[in-house]
C-alpha cells in the first residue's frame, strides 16, 4: 500500500491527527476536474499549490556550448519529463534529426509512455525501470551495455545514474538541457499546514534554502518519487506519505489512503 509511515509512539494517537489543509509544491491544475479537488471535497480539505521551482530551459546557442553531438549516441535515459521536453525542444531548434534506431531508457513507465508526445511509440525501442527507481533503471541498461548513453541533466543535478555509468565502463555524455529554479516561497509558508507533499528534490532543497533551520514539528511530509524520497530522509525529515506503490500510483490515491487510514 502507499507507505504511511509514523512512529511508534504516535500509534496510539492516529485518531487525533487531523488533516485540514494541505500544501501541494506543484502549480495548480489548470482544470477544477482534477482528482486533487475531489479529494479535497471528500475529506472537508483546503489544498493550497504553490510551485516551489520552475523550469528554464538552456537555450541552444548554450547547448552548443557544450560540443555535445546527439547523432554520435544510440541511446538516451530520462530521469523526468522535463528531460523529455527539454530534449525535443533542443532538438527542434537546432535542427537535429532523432535516427528512428535511438533507444530511450526511462525511470518510469509514466515517463516512458510520455515519449509518446514526440516520437512513433510503438515503433521505438522503449525501456522503463519495472519499479520506477533508480536502481531498476540501473539493472536495465546494465543489460544494453554496448551502447552509447545520452544523459540529459539539470544544472544542479547529482545524479547516480551517471555514477552507475562510470562503474560499468558504459559509454555516455551528460548533457545540461535546463536548470531548475527556486521560487519565492516566503508568503506560502507563513501558513501552518498539516501535510507538506513535495515532487522533485530540488523543492525540498528550496525548502531549506528558504529557511535552512525549517523544523517539521507536528507537520505531515509526503514524497512523490524515489529520488524526492530519499531526499527527504537526507534531511532528517520524517516521511509519512510515500509514492507511487502498487495500490497508489498517483499521489492522489496516497493521500486518500493516507486520510482513510488516519480517520479510522
Amino acid at each position: 500500500m502507499a507507505k504511511v509511515v509514523r512512529s511508534k509512539k504516535n500509534d496510539g494517537d492516529k485518531k487525533e491527527l487531523k488533516v485540514s489543509r494541505i500544501l501541494i509544491t506543484q502549480p495548480r491544475p489548470e482544470t477544477d476536474k482534477s482528482p486533487y479537488f475531489d479529494l479535497a471535497k471528500k475529506y472537508e480539505l483546503t489544498l493550497d499549490f504553490h510551485a516551489f521551482i520552475r523550469v528554464e530551459g538552456l537555450s541552444g546557442k548554450d547547448f552548443r556550448k557544450q560540443k555535445i553531438d546527439i547523432t554520435e549516441h544510440s541511446a538516451i535515459i530520462f530521469t523526468s519529463r522535463y528531460a523529455v521536453d527539454h530534449f525535443f525542444r533542443i532538438c527542434e531548434e537546432l535542427k537535429v534529426k532523432v535516427s528512428q534506431d535511438m533507444k530511450y531508457f526511462c525511470i518510469t513507465e509514466a515517463v516512458a509512455l510520455y515519449l509518446q508526445k514526440f516520437i512513433l511509440y510503438r515503433k521505438r525501442k522503449v525501456f522503463f525501470s519495472a519499479d520506477g527507481s533508480s536502481a531498476g533503471l540501473q539493472d536495465v541498461i546494465t543489460k544494453h551495455k554496448s551502447e552509447k548513453y545520452l544523459l540529459p541533466v539539470s544544472d544542479n543535478a547529482k545524479n547516480d545514474i551517471a555514477q552507475h555509468l562510470i562503474k560499468h565502463n558504459i559509454k555516455y555524455s551528460d548533457v545540461t538541457l535546463y536548470r531548475m529554479v527556486s521560487n519565492d516561497i516566503s508568503e506560502i509558508m507563513k501558513v501552518n499546514y498539516d501535510v507538506i507533499v513535495f515532487f522533485s528534490p530540488f523543492s525540498v532543497q528550496t525548502l531549506f534554502d528558504y529557511n535552512p533551520d525549517f523544523k517539521q514539528n507536528g507537520t505531515m511530509v509526503g514524497a512523490f518519487g524515489p529520488t524526492t524520497s530519499k531526499a527527504i530522509e537526507d534531511t532528517g525529515l520524517r516521511l509519512d506519505i510515500k509514492a507511487p506503490a502498487p495500490n497508489a500510483p498517483s499521489m492522489v490515491a496516497a493521500l486518500e489512503l493516507f486520510l482513510a487510514h488516519i480517520k479510522k
